[in-house]
């Protein structure tokens, strides 16, 4: 059975993007079978990686038809596939709005998706019918949380409200999946330390168990950033670190084996650590 994971946040700029390129890289070094869909009218995640094969179409056909014939890309990452986003215009937005199912189109259609072991979706950084086709469609939802007061917040008031107005969605066959809140470039100030520790300590007794926070964290180094330049998978990027702070090959690998400890990772990701 295929995994579907949506990384979302009611906040933009938080991260999601080089967290969806980063995890699918490494699943796909794992040897999983890996699709990305770029859910984003923005399309960062679609040049991520350089494309060895591109379909003819995208995630506009993908929602609208429902089907994913002509929409699945082939980057250079063996075992990566991707879903670009091809609707600069933004119209794509009106149409889910506009129709009835339109909010499960995707959800229907990864039903019928074969050969792959993990979906990963990214979605835009605003509340809107595009980030609920996402939200909708994922066993689990991820969110990325910079430790700083204002994301802190967002989390706790825009991701509850998403999840409350979505909520009767299972009565529609569509259930929300739970949320994990990661902590995402975590710096050592005394600042970030405190919004980490109030965010594992807060209950979020509104959500119905519905949230959690991860242990693994996210620190803030220069190697997602000079990975995503290179257009790698941070985890081949930085293989060692001196320091402290672990280094990005080690920290996905964690994120890896918390999120889904069903996944087997081979000795040469796991051993070189």
């Amino acid at each position: 059975m295929t995994l579907k994971i949506t990384i979302t946040s009611t906040k933009g700029g938080v991260g999601k993007t080089t967290l969806t390129a980063n995890l699918g890289g490494l699943l796909a070094d794992a040897g999983n079978r890996v699709l990305l869909v770029d859910a984003d009218i923005q399309p960062t995640l679609s040049s991520y990686y350089p494309l060895e094969f591109q379909a003819p179409d995208g995630l506009h056909r993908l929602v609208t038809g429902g089907l994913f014939d002509g929409t699945i890309s082939r980057t250079v990452i063996p075992n990566l596939d991707i879903v670009v986003s091809d609707d600069p215009e933004g119209s794509l937005e009106n149409w889910v709005l506009h129709t009835p199912d339109g909010r499960v189109r995707m959800k229907q259609a990864l039903k019928n998706l074969s050969g792959y072991d993990v979906v990963l979706i990214d979605t835009q950084g605003a509340v809107g019918p595009l980030q609920d086709v996402g939200v909708l469609a994922a066993d689990l939802l991820v969110s990325p949380i910079p430790p700083e007061i204002l994301s802190a917040r967002e989390f706790a008031r825009g991701t509850l409200a998403m999840l409350d107005r979505l909520e009767p969605m299972k009565y529609l066959g569509a259930p929300v999946g739970h949320l994990y809140g990661l902590i995402y470039r975590m710096d050592h100030t005394v600042d970030a330390r405190r919004v980490a520790d109030g965010l594992r300590k807060a209950t979020f007794a509104e959500s119905h168990g519905t949230i959690s926070i991860l242990d693994t964290v996210i620190p803030a180094t220069v190697a997602y950033r000079e990975a995503a330049t290179g257009q790698v998978p941070v985890h081949r990027w930085e293989k060692q670190r001196r320091g402290p702070t672990p280094c990005a090959r080690e920290t996905m690998v964690a994120l890896v084996q918390e999120l889904l400890p069903h996944v087997d990772l081979p000795a040469d990701l796991v051993g070189e650590i």
